[in-house]
């Protein structure tokens, strides 16, 4: 978006949300996603209070064609309302939206307060209980939110879940590789149609912030919010401690022990008589999200192809030899070093 429609987009935003700005904002563009431009605000009358706006993207910024709908900025903006309301603080306060637009004015998050979770990974600085305590996050959010008809009628998003992540991640997985065939579409169909709570469905350290004080995490870009399968959320994070200890194998020890403690912590906040349905296909999805980020539409930026190529190795030979289990990958991982 250009400066100038940022002004009176904002302008607006600022005025819904009884924010006065009579002496005009300072815009500045800060780095996201590949799905959305995203803003911070600044006041002349208080250069340390910010705001942060955004918007959703009709292309997103990857090499392969990849559209979505920009309405899933409004299920985004709800996701946070929600997710806020069941543990304050785990995300953003949303301020004022332009649903027509796909437009939203939410809380800035100062990195004085807050580190990334991602940024804090990679530099090799692994804690677990950064990782149970997203866990338990998580699973409060699933659990607070099992078969409940208002919020599935609201987060009715299956169109959106598809688009963003059923085939992109999946779907685009059977061109290169048809012996997965069966496999990978019995994974979207399954997926697809479990129906059980609510997903956030980018669940990434990218993706969350962790409080400098308290190390509590905070959930942002949400823009894949559904009301489905649960363990989409939990699958798609262990992927990414999976794919770190790939990246940093001197540090691969204790991101598999981050992997246990995150998944753990997130079943532990799961109703006892769902846990082992649970645990069964978040062992299916895992080596697929692990393909998918080497060979599908949003490759993960820090792997070399030497890395590519063992996370490639140790998914096919799950898919095609499935062990059924959480910890399969892990101990595979665990086998190289």
């Amino acid at each position: 978006m250009k400066d100038n429609e940022w002004q009176n987009e904002i302008t607006n935003l600022l005025k819904k949300a009884d924010i006065p700005c009579t002496n005009g904002f300072k815009i500045k563009p800060l780095q996201g996603g590949v799905s959305s431009d995203i803003v911070r605000i600044s006041l002349p009358e208080n250069e340390n209070v910010h705001f942060c706006a955004k918007r959703a993207l009709p292309k997103l910024k990857v090499k392969d064609e990849w559209f979505a709908p920009v309405e899933r900025n409004n299920f985004e903006m709800a996701w946070l309302t929600c997710a806020g309301q069941i543990l304050p603080k785990i995300a953003p306060k949303v301020l004022a939206q332009d649903e027509k637009r796909g437009l939203a004015l939410i809380e800035y998050l100062p990195p004085k307060d807050y580190t990334l979770w991602k940024d804090k990974l990679l530099a090799g600085k692994v804690e677990s209980n950064d990782a149970q305590n997203v866990g338990t996050a998580l699973g409060t959010i699933h659990s607070a939110t099992l078969h409940n008809p208002e919020l599935a009628a609201r987060f009715s998003t299956d169109t959106l879940f598809y688009a963003l992540r059923l085939d992109p991640y999946f779907k685009s997985l059977i061109d290169r590789y048809p012996d997965l065939n069966d496999a990978i579409n019995s994974i979207i169909d399954t997926t697809a149609k479990t129906r059980m709570a609510l997903v956030h469905g980018d669940i990434s350290p990218k993706n969350i912030f962790l409080r400098n004080e308290t190390a509590q995490p905070v959930f942002i870009d949400a823009e894949c919010a559904w009301y489905g399968d649960p363990t989409f959320d939990i699958a798609f994070c262990l992927n990414h401690l999976l794919l770190k200890a790939i990246h940093l194998p001197a540090h691969s020890t204790e991101l598999l022990t981050a992997f246990e403690k995150l998944y753990q912590s997130w079943l532990t906040a799961m109703p006892s008589s769902l846990q082992d349905e649970l645990a069964a296909r978040t062992a299916t999805l895992l080596p697929a999200l692990f393909l998918a980020r080497v060979d599908g539409k949003s490759p993960v930026e820090y792997l070399n192809e030497s890395a590519r190529e063992t996370v490639r190795s140790l998914a096919l030979k799950e898919l095609r030899n499935p062990q059924s289990s959480v910890y399969a990958l892990p101990h595979s991982i665990e086998a190289l070093n």
